[in-house]
């Protein structure tokens, strides 16, 4: 009865997740209370809640912040955990980012996995059931529109809603995701005083800590009384030959060279599966800086201890257990105010305390006569036994809809599972598929979509008797 429901509200969903990918939400700054988190944001949680009323679900809008859609009678809250904000476009699209595009079998667009496609699975999930049975919970999908960037908005929902007895958020893998690593976002920086080399004019693209870089550009001035700016031409084009990295030069004039790195956009949590371009260039400026011998103490620190290891082995910091072995994404380099920073996205293993991390860094900076460290957030892990109830009855109900007998996995992502106890992450990536969370030409396949959309169908009817 629900695969047959779900499957005559195909072409509906499929709209509703063009529509919903239109919308470029991507946070941007506010001085209106009522969209804290920006217009076109504030225009996502709009339309899904418009949505929400049409398709027969009580709604609210949470001054701005959050939202949610809901049905049932009960005093238990089964809640589904998701989000509407999405990260910065990035370039090298084949389709446009906001269009919406079908190709393939699949929609293109940022949002289409994360998390726009899970939530308008899960929204129709919730109408099926509505329509075909009676729980004795209520059912609320809970949608946030800060997730990308500090989690403001589910913040502000648990001071003043209810939390839910039990939930899942569809924000990562099936078949469910049982372990999630600690984050830590931070920065090194150091009081940036001109050398015969001066670096200005540095661009990442407004990049994401959370992102693997795919672009940097800087400029490089020299002082001209000491050095030839054809010699420095020749030391990077030589390095960068050397170690086959894609970094274009440019002569801008007698004392200004360009330099733009390019890389493969990936999540942080997989920065394996990316190439770094800020990673690249500033390896290729440590080497620079140091045949010419000036003093940046930052390049030196990055050159020894992080260079473009991915797992802390040049920290002297590499662990590991069942949630994986520790990453780190450098993704943000610039100046501001004459201080010069690079910023820095680290996945931690769960039995790892996060205070280990950062007092390795303090001690390694303390090595140094002008580096400084400083933590701007964290998140602790997330860890729920894998013979929990809820682990076993998400598993048990993904493998039965796909005929596979695949196991509670551990993950380097944060998802919004972390928002609440008893709260996992369930799908909507299959195994074995390519995750494009936050990659160029980001995608949902419409059978994943649909086929995803049955299987919360089935966890919300078990769950919500």
């Amino acid at each position: 009865m629900l695969d047959e429901t779900i499957d005559n509200l195909k072409e509906d969903i499929i709209k509703t997740t063009q529509e919903l990918i239109k919308i470029p939400s991507v946070y941007s700054k506010s001085n209106d209370k009522e969209k804290p988190f920006g217009e076109n944001v504030n225009s996502a949680l709009e339309y899904i809640l418009d949505l929400g009323k049409k398709l027969g679900f009580r709604t609210k809008n949470i001054d701005g912040y959050c939202g949610y859609i809901e049905f049932g009678e009960g005093s238990e809250l089964l809640g589904i955990i998701g989000h509407l904000d999405v990260v910065p476009e990035g370039t090298g699209w084949t389709f446009p980012p906001f269009s919406g595009t079908i190709s393939d079998g699949k929609i293109f667009g940022r949002g289409a996995i994360d998390d726009k496609g899970p939530v308008v699975s899960s929204l129709y999930a919730m109408k099926a059931v509505m329509d075909n049975y009676k729980l004795n919970k209520r059912v609320r999908l809970i949608i946030g529109l800060n997730e990308e960037n500090d989690w403001k908005c589910i913040d502000y929902y648990k001071s003043h809603e209810e939390a839910p007895t039990v939930s899942f958020s569809p924000d990562a893998d099936f078949p469910c995701i049982y372990a999630e690593k600690s984050i830590l976002s931070c920065y090194i920086k150091e009081n940036y005083k001109n050398n015969k080399i001066k670096i200005r004019d540095i661009d990442c693209n407004n990049n994401a800590l959370n992102v693997v870089p795919k672009f940097c550009s800087l400029i490089l001035e020299i002082d001209e009384q000491e050095l030839n700016i054809n010699n420095l031409i020749k030391t990077l084009k030589d390095l960068i030959k050397k170690h086959d990295f894609e970094i274009d030069i440019y002569k801008l004039s007698n004392t200004e060279v360009k330099l733009t790195s390019y890389g493969v956009g990936a999540h942080a949590a997989h920065p394996d599966l990316g190439i770094n371009a800020i990673s690249r260039l500033l390896f290729i400026l440590s080497l620079t800086f140091e045949k010419y011998k000036c003093n940046l103490e930052l390049l030196d620190f990055f050159k020894k201890y992080i260079n473009t290891e991915y797992n802390g082995k040049s920290l002297g910091i590499y662990c590991e257990d069942e949630s994986g072995n520790l990453t780190i994404n450098v993704g943000d380099f610039y100046i501001d105010n004459d201080v010069i920073k690079i910023g820095m996205n680290l996945r931690i293993p769960i039995n790892t305390p996060i205070s280990d991390i950062e007092n390795t860094f303090k001690n390694l900076c303390n090595n140094y006569s002008n580096l400084h460290f400083e933590t701007t957030s964290t998140e602790d892990f997330l860890y729920v036994p894998k013979d929990n109830k809820l682990v076993q009855t998400l598993c048990r109900i993904f493998n039965k809809e796909t005929n596979s007998n695949a196991e509670p996995i551990a993950i380097g992502g944060a998802t919004y599972a972390r928002a609440f106890k008893n709260c996992i992450s369930f799908g909507p990536n299959f195994p074995g598929h390519k995750d494009m969370c936050h990659q160029t030409d980001e995608f949902i396949e419409i059978n994943t979509l649909i086929l995803a959309c049955k299987i919360y169908a089935k966890a919300i009817l078990e769950l919500g008797k």
